[in-house]
């Protein structure tokens, strides 16, 4: 079986690609840097150097391929829903010039409300475009990255995560290993064939307050979060360096999930994943902090 994986270097592209190979599988690995990959993955994988954001590219690189991992690439450019637009036409392209057989997207939760989500927008064009095309296509409708925190390493040092969402506010968090594991169930099924929506939501709803308090225990600091305006983000983000039009894409996608958003799939034994924040946090966040 021919399966190509999109950003295999990410942070679930990673663990799709050891999952695979654990499998006995040689996937083809789509990387716009193929040295950043690990030699020993590297030795069990082929590799094709490729941007995602050219077409041309991908559908050249994965012809003869039946299933197709896809992640649309990250963007800091000023202008990211053009980014998205571009990774979208080149995977609607790919799946329909190579005939690929199974899609699994990596999406996210507040991608069915089509609009009004900020970054997440861009997720749901691609869903739009690849339906419309008839491919036969899984959504993973990820919730709220473990990893995103990794991001918040400073703001942890310093026992203080600002945020834009109510304290209160439960959410979906998630560990991208997980999503991995759900990712890799739907490449290898070939039980399954037109739209399907596979929510990945972890294995519990937190509250930032809830989990700031899993964070400290874990590892071994005060933590806490503070909800500050919007436009106090903005600075913020701005003051890191990201662009006027990526901040507001950012901040969109708590804007648009804040004021009773519900995810279209509610947790079931189907959505729901095993690996929790305490664990995640004692086994990553942990050593990064440690010495400081």
């Amino acid at each position: 079986m021919r399966i190509a994986v999109a950003t295999p270097g990410g942070n679930v592209g990673r663990h799709v690609v050891a999952i695979l190979i654990r499998a006995g599988l040689r996937p083809l690995l789509l990387a716009r840097r193929p040295e950043r990959l690990a030699s020993a993955v590297r030795a069990e994988a082929d590799v094709a150097g490729v941007d995602l954001y050219d077409a041309d590219g991908v559908v050249a690189a994965t012809r003869g391929v039946e299933a197709l991992y896809w992640v649309d690439p990250s963007t800091g450019s000023e202008d990211p829903f053009g980014d998205y637009t571009r990774a979208t036409a080149a995977v609607v392209r790919t799946v329909t010039e190579n005939q690929i057989g199974r899609t699994v997207f990596q999406s996210s939760v507040g991608a069915e409300l089509r609009h009004g989500a900020g970054e997440i927008d861009g997720l749901a064009a691609t869903e739009v475009a690849l339906e419309a095309v008839g491919a036969a296509v899984t959504h993973l409708r990820c919730g709220f990255f473990f990893t995103n925190l990794e991001l918040q390493l400073e703001a942890i040092r310093a026992g203080r995560i600002p945020i834009i969402l109510p304290v209160d506010q439960p959410m979906a968090w998630v560990a991208p290993q997980d999503i991995a594991e759900v990712a890799v169930t739907r490449l290898l099924s070939r039980d399954w064939s037109g739209r399907v929506v596979q929510a990945v939501h972890g294995p519990a709803d937190l509250t930032w307050a809830e989990a700031a308090e899993i964070v400290s225990a874990a590892v071994g600091r005060p933590v806490t979060v503070e909800q500050i305006s919007d436009d106090a983000m903005r600075e913020l983000l701005h003051a890191s360096g990201m662009t006027a039009g990526l901040t507001d894409a950012v901040i969109g996608m708590s804007t648009g999930l804040r004021d009773g958003f519900v995810p279209e799939q509610s947790r079931t034994a189907r959505t729901t994943t095993p690996t929790t924040l305490a664990a995640w946090a004692y086994d990553t966040l942990r050593p990064e902090l440690a010495g400081h």
